[in-house]
């Protein structure tokens, strides 16, 4: 049951798709107070979990720790920061009364966690206009899906989006693109995708390319295709201001900028130098912004990833004055610590300033407001623009599409990566935490930079990161100018991550039909073992194990020189530990304890009681993946059916019953609907 109760004139977010009547009075689960700001707050049980959150720091379990959800150019994701790229107002409560709860609030909510009280879940907004749902059900799965029908469906990208992709800031030319190519099928890695970071444009205007570094880039978006590698470019949000150049032209003769209250365009710093932010808010603004995707799919181009989007800015024209008035108002010859350290901070503090947020605004049907009021919606609607604007550019195809920040609803037009981690063993944990509760708010289309953005990557993280990367939807090795380089061959023996890599595209059909059932209905990828084992205290409190798709467990390494890993069994399981894309082991297990060891090209996945892992033959690329001939593994007495999803994997017709096959087996005989299907069942 969904209850939706309303405070104030709510700002329309569209982050809901499906309308709910409002009911009248208060929630019975929340206290409910203020006037001019709200506060929301529940007593916790000592043993309530609290899940949710989206892309959030920490763990699983957001008990203990304070979230602000304002989308935020972080760049650190130490355990201190409280707000990353996304803003998804999401939590579910597993305890004494379990129930969900969704503010649908477009700029800064805090969430106090058991922070400031330890059994204490608190939550203010600065305002008093807002939705708020509530939402109950018969197990937490229930509640899931009743929030995923509210919020509608998932966006599905196309086949080729399931392969491995390789991205670097910093590759310079075509040069470096064909190095790249030429590396990975040198070394019969496979490969899909390969990334174009800002180094492609025209000094990194939107919608341009650099002809000296770039030249003839049809003919090259052709080459690489020919090779089995679709380009795929960056868009930022800012445009540069240059008389001349005619994104920038338009957008000003047509007011499509964001303007200060004094009707003045606001000017901000990013990687162009002084920039203006199309006006994502305002809908010809954005019909027109996403109109200039055409100036790239002419070329060839068929998937975008948008970025700088919430929006991130290095300086604004006011954070500059205000530096240096600071910095000329000091006398030197008499300055104290105490003189210099407030200059220090400033010019810190320069990118991203919460003053600087407060001084634009949104033209929204003809009404100004102020950025901040609706920050979180900016990259969901710049990535709702590109959707829109592809949408109409090729209605019948679809396009690979993702962002860095996001609002709950842009999970129908795009997925997200979880931005600029660190070449961390923290991170691939946090990658692990990150998925199930990303997939709550609808982001099925995820994943984070294997081997981490920033610092420099060492050969066994990049391996056990993209152990656990093989079942992501969004696959990128991605790392930043000026790191050590971590493409898959630049390391020695690059031989080990051959099997890896194969293994994934042995996979793609499996990942692909359970992402698309996922995404029609509702479902999630990624679960915690609680969603499933809900009775089970352990699984309650296991954060390093998730529940993958219809019927597997993964239990990911995820620490630095370990030779394997302690794992825990909710029911006995089938126990699969692959040493090459075509060798595995396969051991039942008993409910309980066990101790597995893993070597750094090993990728260990367990199968519940009844169910079944569908693998094709090895490929190096989506389109050379044959999806008539499976090998089919699950237990000598499994007793069970799966689904498959066949499509071409670009239209768009989901629901086509030709698009399914069912595949059972009962009693050690196998069958299909699709007699052309081969399927080889081997069972332990």
């Amino acid at each position: 049951m969904i209850q939706k109760y309303r405070y104030g004139h709510p700002f329309e977010t569209e982050a809901v798709f499906m309308p709910v009547k409002e009911t009248l009075g208060q929630p019975n689960f929340l206290t409910v107070s203020g006037d001019k700001a709200l506060s929301f707050s529940y007593h916790m049980s000592p043993n309530d979990i609290v899940y949710g959150l989206g892309e959030a720091n920490r763990g699983i379990n957001k008990r203990g720790f304070r979230y602000k959800s304002f989308c935020s150019d972080e760049p650190s994701h130490s355990e201190d920061k409280e707000s990353l790229y996304g803003a998804h107002n999401f939590l579910l409560i597993k305890g004494t009364i379990t129930f969900g709860l969704f503010l649908d609030y477009p700029g800064l909510v805090t969430f106090d966690i058991g922070y400031t009280h330890l059994n204490e879940l608190s939550i203010e907004v600065p305002d008093c206009n807002l939705d708020l749902y509530i939402i109950t059900g018969a197990s937490l799965l229930s509640i899931v899906n009743q929030f995923r029908k509210l919020i509608g469906p998932s966006y599905i990208p196309p086949y080729f989006a399931f392969g491995f992709g390789q991205s670097r800031w910093g590759y310079q030319n075509t040069a470096d693109i064909k190095a790249v190519a030429d590396g990975y099928q040198k070394h019969n890695l496979p490969l899909d995708m390969i990334y174009l970071d800002i180094d492609y444009m025209d000094h990194y205007k939107d919608f341009t390319i650099n002809e000296e570094r770039f030249p003839n880039f049809n003919d090259f978006t052709a080459e690489m295709k020919e090779r089995g590698i679709h380009l795929i470019p960056i868009i930022d949000a800012g445009v540069k201001i240059e008389d001349g150049y005619s994104i920038y032209e338009e957008g000003k003769a047509s007011g499509y900028f964001c303007k200060k209250e004094d009707g003045s365009f606001f000017t901000a710093g990013v990687w162009p130098g002084r920039t203006h932010f199309p006006d994502m808010l305002n809908k010809e603004a954005r019909e027109w912004f996403g109109s200039k995707y055409e100036f790239l799919t002419l070329q060839g181009i068929d998937g975008f990833w948008n970025d700088m989007n919430e929006p991130a800015m290095f300086y604004s024209d006011e954070g500059i004055k205000d530096l240096l008035s600071a910095v000329f108002a000091t006398d030197l010859s008499t300055a104290s610590a105490d003189d210099i350290l407030p200059i220090r901070d400033k010019i810190s503090g320069l990118s991203n300033r919460l003053e600087d947020y407060k001084l634009f605004y949104h033209n929204v049907n003809g009404t100004p407001i102020r950025h901040d009021m609706i920050h979180n919606l900016y990259g969901y609607n710049m990535t709702r623009a590109a959707y829109e604007g592809l949408e109409k550019i090729a209605p019948k195809k679809r396009f690979l599409l993702f962002s860095r920040s996001s609002y709950i609803g842009m999970h129908r037009y795009g997925g997200i990566w979880t931005g600029d981690n660190s070449s961390w063993w923290s991170h691939l944990l946090l990658n692990i935490k990150m998925m199930p509760s990303l997939n709550m708010c609808g982001f099925l289309y995820s994943g984070a930079d294997l081997g981490g953005f920033s610092c420099n990557a060492t050969k066994d993280l990049l391996l056990r990161f993209l152990a656990f990367g093989i079942f992501t939807p969004l696959m990128r090795n991605h790392s930043a100018i000026g790191t050590r380089n971590q493409e898959c061959y630049q390391f020695e023996d690059c031989e080990d991550f051959k099997g890896l890599l194969r293994l994934r595209y042995r996979l793609i059909p499996y990942l692909y039909s359970e992402f698309i059932k996922a995404a029609l209905n509702n479902t999630m990828l990624f679960m915690p073992l609680g969603f499933l084992y809900e009775d089970d205290p352990i699984a309650a409190h296991t954060e390093d194990q998730l529940l993958f798709a219809d019927g597997l467990m993964l239990a990911p390494v995820y620490e630095q020189n370990a030779i394997g890993r302690h794992v825990y069994l909710p029911e006995d399981m089938l126990y699969l530990k692959f040493t090459s894309e075509n060798t595995y082991e396969a051991v039942p297990l008993t409910k309980g304890h066990h101790y597995i060891e893993v070597s750094l090209t090993e990728v260990p996945v367990f199968i519940r009681k009844n169910h079944f892992l569908l693998l094709a033959d090895a490929a190096n690329s989506t389109s050379h993946i044959d999806q008539t001939t499976f090998t089919l593994i699950g237990e000598k007495d499994a007793s069970g059916t799966l689904t498959l999803y066949r499509d071409d994997g670009f239209s768009k017709d989901y629901d086509s019953p030709s698009h399914y096959t069912t595949i059972q087996l009962a009693d050690g005989s196998l069958t299909s609907s699709d007699p052309a299907l081969h399927i080889i069942a081997n069972l332990y």
